[in-house]
C-alpha cells in the first residue's frame, strides 16, 4: 500500500539558479528601477529559490525586495519590498 503524503517532493528538479534569479530581477526593476546598491543572495532551500537584496551600505536603513520562488516552476510564491 502506498502512502500519500503532503510534503514536497525534494527530488523534483529545480529551475536553474539563473532563471529563478531572472524572474526575480524583472519583478525588483519594476519596483525600484535601479538595483546597483544591493547585494544580492540567492540560496535554493527546502521550501523554494530564497532571492534576498541586501544593501551594499550596512549604514543605509532599510533593504531591497526577498522572495520565495516555487523550486520547480519559478512562480512567485511571496514577496516583500523593504525601503
Amino acid at each position: 500500500m502506498t502512502e500519500a503524503t503532503s510534503t514536497r517532493d525534494l527530488d523534483t528538479p529545480a529551475i536553474a539558479a539563473d532563471l529563478a534569479l531572472g524572474i526575480a530581477q524583472a519583478d525588483a526593476l519594476r519596483a525600484y528601477r535601479d538595483l546597483d546598491a544591493y547585494r544580492i543572495r540567492l540560496a535554493l532551500e527546502d521550501d523554494g529559490w530564497h532571492i534576498d537584496y541586501e544593501p551594499r551600505d550596512e549604514r543605509l536603513k532599510g533593504g531591497g525586495p526577498h522572495y520565495l520562488l516555487d523550486r520547480a516552476t519559478g512562480k512567485i510564491l511571496s514577496k516583500r519590498y523593504e525601503q
